[in-house]
């Protein structure tokens, strides 16, 4: 896999610093069902990283003590660490808000029929992927048969009161290009899946988030190997836009690897970047006793939550 960093670390992007961390990000383990061309995280069947329970013991008492509100997990696939379900009732019981970066497909992996059942009866909020409403582009990003088993697992979701007018459970969705471009105007996105996901296959959810995708891991690989990434990142560069800083998520968050190592962002993460100022990963013990860095690690690749409409874990930002 072609390595990317080397052309993203000397970058002009803006200093930006953070404020009060609200959002810790656990990053469970890079272990999934499926290998997409899109994944930033080079997550698959074969990996073997997984967050222990000790690590997830300790940010649970760094959540508390930053007090911090919601705790994000994501991976690959976060159901698949067997500590998952330990961890979601810990997290509950402290009174954190909860939310899930599901790939769908996992509720119809054998032995993960409970996934759906379990979100729903502890009220996390699901951050579901779909990268596209069309079976062709999804199928061509995750693999034959990925839509239709999508489709099936969040219409299970509905039926558990998820993404219904109202109801409690929320359930977002998440779109990625399945090229080397920028994603479409976010709420005009929106009310297309809307109307053809609900027209087609009578599913309903809250929101969609449209994010870019990030010139790192299997993705950059891919565009490096398609002669793609100088024209991506400069369309990157060129629609960056200066507003958008103020919002990005790594202002109100911090990411957390599965060995309790933190990094400003998931994407950081991937690229081994440590916090601003540090030669070395900083550990979530340490933030038992001193304060959260303010000073973020930026490179050429941060372009891509700052470009048109913006893109950061929770969507477009403007």
């Amino acid at each position: 896999m072609h390595d990317t960093w080397p052309l993203l670390q000397h970058s002009d992007f803006p200093a930006i610093e953070r404020g009060r961390v609200s959002t810790l990000q656990l990053n469970l383990g890079y272990l999934c069902n499926l290998s997409c061309i899109h994944c930033h995280v080079n997550a698959g069947p074969r990996r073997t990283e997984q967050m222990d329970q000790d690590t997830m013991r300790l940010a649970l008492r760094v959540a508390e003590r930053l007090q911090v509100e919601t705790l994000d997990l994501t991976g690959g696939s976060p159901e698949m660490n067997p500590h998952f379900r330990w961890l979601v009732q810990q997290a509950r019981a402290q009174g954190l808000h909860v939310m899930d970066r599901l790939n769908p497909t996992i509720m119809e992996e054998p032995g993960y029929e409970w996934v759906g059942r379990f979100l729903a009866d502890h009220a996390v909020e699901v951050v579901a992927s779909l990268p596209c409403y069309s079976q062709a582009n999804v199928d061509e990003q995750r693999g034959g048969g990925v839509f239709e088993s999508s489709i099936r697992a969040l219409q299970s979701l509905n039926a558990l009161g998820y993404g219904h007018p109202g109801n409690a459970l929320t359930l977002n969705l998440v779109y990625n290009p399945n090229g080397a471009f920028l994603p479409p105007e976010q709420d005009t996105l929106e009310a297309q899946y809307h109307r053809l996901l609900g027209d087609n296959f009578g599913i309903v959810f809250n929101h969609l988030f449209a994010l870019a995708n990030m010139p790192i891991q299997r993705y950059g690989s891919w565009l490096l190997s398609k002669g793609h990434f100088a024209t991506y990142m400069a369309t990157l560069r060129d629609a960056h836009r200066d507003e958008n800083l103020a919002a990005v998520m790594c202002r109100s968050s911090l990411s957390v690897d599965y060995n309790g190592e933190l990094y400003d962002c998931d994407f950081n993460q991937m690229l081994k970047l440590p916090l601003a100022g540090r030669a070395h990963p900083t550990h979530l013990r340490e933030l038992l006793e001193q304060a959260v860095p303010r000073a973020i690690g930026v490179a050429g690749h941060c372009y891509g939550c700052t470009a048109g409409q913006g893109s950061s874990c929770g969507g477009a930002l403007s």
